[in-house]
């Protein structure tokens, strides 16, 4: 199956592309992400800790937020947020 997966923040230099083309056999949503990082290995690294994915990188699947264990359907678009790092909760 062929998915459009749009990037945003330092997934966008694992890629080259803000909007890459993913050939993968289809599944759930953690099984697109596990695709994309076979295809992009330099995204391990924003999207997973260990061998999980983070909790805080968030996925939509034709503009809706999805969980890891939806199904992604044919002739969808995924969209992958990485996780966010940094800052405080300190104020002064």
């Amino acid at each position: 199956m062929e998915t459009d997966v749009t990037v945003y923040g330092p997934l966008r230099s694992a890629t080259g592309a803000k909007t890459v083309s993913l050939e993968w056999p289809g599944g759930t949503v953690a099984a697109a992400i596990a695709a994309f990082v076979d295809a992009y290995p330099r995204a391990k690294s924003q999207l997973y800790d260990g061998d999980r994915i983070r909790p805080s990188v968030r996925v939509a699947v034709d503009g809706e937020r999805a969980a890891l264990e939806d199904q992604v359907p044919e002739a969808t678009s995924l969209t992958l947020v990485p996780a966010v790092q940094g800052g405080s909760d300190d104020e002064t």
